[in-house]
């Protein structure tokens, strides 16, 4: 059982309203969480409604929504581009080919809220409040009853709105710019701050892959022949290793999928970062969050703290959520809005 003490949860609370704020001051002037009040006042409803079901049809969809989010925002900004078709489009940039997905789910979404509100919300906003509630969506029961900050007091984290869609696709900016499951530590550290995060929003950013499927071709390279030394990554927890030997043979399909975050597949907690103490992390990405030089000096403490306090873990994703919805937004008379969120408006 985690920390249960009344006195904590409420500092914990707190902490995580004057951190909310603080976040907020920084977007308020470009977005607002009231934007559709007048124009599309079901819209929340309507976006909850249509999330909510594509869960119940595949519990995957949820990690798939919130990925379209991130990979979204680290490209052009946060300006639907990465829903856009064609060959050199977002959607076929490695980081992303025969991996992102929900682009349906997005359709669905959009056709509901154009027959209530025609001409009025963006495809970037439906991505944000999508992701939103598939996080809220995913907590666990037990997680709701003790010490979600993302829903204590009848709260829930609030998205901000406003943005416009992007007119074009930016495929050389996702090669170039989307986080690799192989890139080092410095890397990642790297590609987060050209979009203005840090070092937090890494890390606790990172922990949505407490929800999701991961292919083999994203971890193999940890199981055989690991860097030239003949044997699997010594950092990964050797009955882990096995199993994933057996189900991503090296002549196998690159395509079979296993969990991010082993043993607790389908719920948004701190699970993810209890497994990268222990090496169970399935991603290289992951793992070295914990393990190795760069780690002791940058991430490692955070992972450490975030495994015991799932509050601080929530706290700290949800104002890095905010944060990486705030990148580079089209407002005003930029961008459009997409009657279709796949192609530019005609």
């Amino acid at each position: 059982m985690e920390g249960s003490a009344s006195g904590k949860f409420s500092g914990y609370s707190c902490l995580f309203m004057i951190s909310f704020l603080m976040v907020c001051l920084g977007v308020r002037s470009q977005l607002t969480t009231d934007f559709y009040n007048e124009s599309c006042p079901n819209l929340l409803t309507i976006v909850r409604k249509a999330v909510k079901n594509a869960i119940k049809t595949e519990t995957r969809m949820a990690a798939s929504l919130v990925r379209l989010h991130f990979h979204d925002c680290f490209v052009n900004g946060c300006d639907g581009s990465v829903l856009l078709d064609g060959s050199d489009g977002e959607k076929s940039a490695l980081p992303n080919l025969n991996s992102v997905r929900g682009f349906d789910v997005v359709d669905t979404i959009k056709s509901s809220v154009e027959s209530a509100c025609p001409g009025v919300v963006s495809c970037a906003d439906i991505l944000a409040i999508a992701a939103r509630d598939s996080v809220l969506l995913s907590v666990s029961a037990g997680m709701k009853l003790r010490r979600n900050p993302l829903q204590s007091g009848g709260n829930t984290w609030k998205v901000f709105l406003g943005r416009r869609d992007g007119l074009v696709a930016n495929q050389t900016g996702a090669n170039n710019g989307l986080p690799f499951p192989t890139d080092s530590l410095d890397t990642i550290t790297q590609k987060f701050a050209n979009v203005g995060l840090n070092q937090t929003d890494v890390v606790s950013l990172s922990g949505a892959h407490t929800i999701g499927l991961a292919r083999c071709t994203t971890f193999s390279s940890r199981l055989f022949n690991f860097s030239g030394t003949g044997a699997a990554d010594s950092t990964m927890d050797t009955e882990m290793v096995s199993g994933l030997q057996t189900l991503c043979p090296q002549s196998g399909d690159g395509n079979t999928t296993t969990s991010l975050d082993q043993n607790s597949t389908d719920l948004f907690d701190n699970h993810y970062f209890k497994n990268l103490l222990v090496g169970k992390g399935l991603l290289s990405s992951d793992q070295i969050l914990f393990t190795g030089d760069a780690a002791a000096s940058t991430t490692k403490s955070l992972v450490q703290n975030y495994s015991s306090d799932s509050g601080l873990f929530f706290s700290d994703f949800t104002n890095s959520m905010i944060k990486m919805g705030n990148i580079s937004p089209k407002t005003g008379s930029n961008g459009e809005i997409r009657t279709n969120c796949r192609v530019v408006n005609s």
